[in-house]
């Protein structure tokens, strides 16, 4: 487990400081410093968001999830980390970050709300309830299961992509 003094330092804000560099809050929650009481949904993306910006995709892929694997069993939690939710939106971060070009976490956030609100609904454009509650969801990545699936644009067009594409 992480050292208290770590947990203890309040740096679960660093997250929400649009002045911390990438770099920094990588680093700081790699290393435990983020209090389990101060990260939340938009935090998880807002690391997914930094971990892009740093890494080329698959490295950053991987060292996310193993640093949530990690935090979760840090804190006796690792039950909860859910490999195709933590997937789905990575690579849904991934791909609004590649349309809008480059862009700070500011304009990010402000451009996708519904990738920052745990419960937006944007997981059941491309799921089944009963695909993301499984327990194979949880432990593997599984592909979309809905026959077409909606993907906003920055812009706010709504283009529909079928199955059949």
């Amino acid at each position: 487990m992480r050292s208290a003094a770590n947990r203890e330092a309040g740096l679960g804000s660093l997250l929400k400081n649009v002045n911390v560099s990438d770099a920094e809050m990588i680093e700081r929650f790699e290393a435990g410093a983020v209090p389990e009481s101060e990260f939340h949904h938009e935090d998880h993306v807002r690391l997914a968001y930094a971990y892009l910006r740093t890494y080329p995709p698959l490295e950053a892929l991987n060292r996310f999830c193993c640093a949530l694997k990690r935090f979760a069993a840090d804190h006796g939690k690792a039950e909860r980390y859910h490999e195709t939710i933590t997937f789905a939106y990575f690579f849904l971060i991934s791909e609004r970050m590649a349309r809008m070009g480059r862009s700070d976490w500011q304009e990010f956030s402000e451009c996708n709300p519904d990738l920052l609100t745990e419960n937006s609904g944007i997981l059941r454009s491309y799921y089944e309830e009963p695909t993301l509650k499984s327990e194979l969801a949880r432990r593997i990545f599984l592909l979309p299961d809905r026959a077409s699936t909606r993907s906003r644009l920055p812009n706010d067009e709504t283009r529909v992509i079928s199955a059949r594409s």
